[in-house]
C-alpha cells in the first residue's frame, strides 16, 4: 500500500478488507467490506514518552491535548507551544511530540493511566476519586436542559458518525450546548479516545471550559469518561448505554449529572436530576 493511499484511508477512518459473507441456507459470497482503522499513537512531551494508546488515526492533536489535560499535565491553552509529528521516531505518523511552554513544570509521576494502554481500557484502577479532585475540583453548575432536547441527541450523534456507518466499529463522543447545538463530534475505536478528542478540540480552539454543555458518548459511561468530562468542566454526562458503579459514585461526588440509557425518548438519571427539566 502506498503512503498516499494509506493516508486517504486513514483520513476516512476505515480500511477495506476482503470478507466472506455467510448466511444459513445460502451460498457464501466473497465481498469487500470496511473495518475501522486501529493504529498505535505514542504521545511524547518534550521528547519523553508518556503514553501509547490504540486509536483511529485522525484528529491526533486533539487526542494528545485532551489526554494531557485530563491527566492534569497541562491546564491552559498557553501551556502548549506546538504539537507535531516526532521526526526522530521510526513511525512519525504515529508519534506526536508535545512542546510545552518553559514555565510549565510537567509532573510525569502524576499520570493516572498506564503508559501503555489499549483502546478499550485507558485507566486501570490507578486513580481514586480523591486524587482526581486534587486536579479537578467538583462542579457547582446551574445549567439546565430540557429532556425533550436531550432525547434528540442520540439520533444526531448517530447521523454524525460517518465512519461508523461504513464499519459499525467505532465509538463516538459529542459536545452539545444547553440549547441543543452540536459543538463537535468525534469517532474513535477507543471510547476514551473519542472523549479526549472532543475535549482536546475545545482546549486547542480555546472553547473550554464546557461548563454549560453536555457530553454524549455512544456506549457506556465508565469512571474515566466521567473523569475526563470533569477535566473539561462538563456538568452533564450522557451515555446511550449503562454507567458503571464507580462512574455513578464519581458523578455524585463531583457535582455532575449522569444520564444512562439515553435512547428511545427514555433515560435513567443517576445524579443531580434537577439539571434535567421534564415536560
Amino acid at each position: 500500500m502506498s503512503k498516499k493511499s494509506s493516508s486517504k484511508r486513514f483520513e476516512a477512518g476505515s480500511v477495506p478488507v476482503d470478507v466472506l459473507h455467510c448466511s444459513l441456507g445460502a451460498t457464501p459470497k466473497g465481498a469487500q467490506d470496511a473495518v475501522a482503522c486501529e493504529e498505535p499513537l505514542e504521545i511524547r512531551v518534550g521528547g519523553r514518552s508518556v503514553a501509547v494508546t490504540m486509536r483511529t488515526p485522525g484528529h491526533d492533536r486533539e487526542l494528545a491535548a485532551g489526554f494531557l489535560l485530563s491527566e492534569g499535565l497541562i491546564r491552559k491553552r498557553e501551556d502548549i507551544i506546538e504539537i507535531a509529528p516526532c521526526l526522530e521516531s521510526d513511525a512519525p505518523e504515529n508519534t506526536l511530540n508535545v512542546f510545552v511552554a518553559p514555565a510549565v513544570r510537567v509532573n510525569f509521576e502524576s499520570l493516572t493511566r498506564h503508559v501503555f494502554a489499549s483502546s478499550s481500557c485507558g485507566l486501570c484502577g490507578k486513580s481514586s476519586i480523591e486524587a482526581v479532585h486534587q486536579h479537578f475540583p467538583p462542579l457547582d453548575s446551574k445549567v439546565m436542559i430540557s429532556s425533550e432536547i436531550l432525547t434528540q441527541f442520540p439520533a444526531r450523534l448517530l447521523a454524525a458518525q460517518e465512519t461508523f456507518a461504513r464499519t459499525g466499529g467505532l465509538h463516538a463522543a459529542a459536545i452539545f450546548d444547553a440549547q441543543g447545538g452540536l459543538i463537535i463530534s468525534r469517532e474513535d475505536v477507543g471510547r476514551h479516545n473519542a472523549v479526549d478528542k472532543v475535549i482536546g478540540y475545545g482546549f486547542l480552539e480555546r472553547k473550554l471550559p464546557f461548563d454549560s454543555h453536555v457530553l454524549l458518548v455512544s456506549g457506556r459511561a465508565s469512571f474515566e469518561i466521567v473523569q475526563k468530562a470533569l477535566a473539561g468542566r462538563i456538568p452533564i454526562v450522557c451515555a446511550i448505554s449503562a454507567p458503571s458503579s464507580l462512574a455513578v459514585e464519581f458523578a455524585r461526588e463531583s457535582g455532575q449529572t449522569l444520564v444512562g440509557f439515553l435512547r428511545d425518548e427514555r433515560m435513567n438519571i443517576y445524579s443531580f436530576p434537577e439539571r434535567i427539566s421534564m415536560p
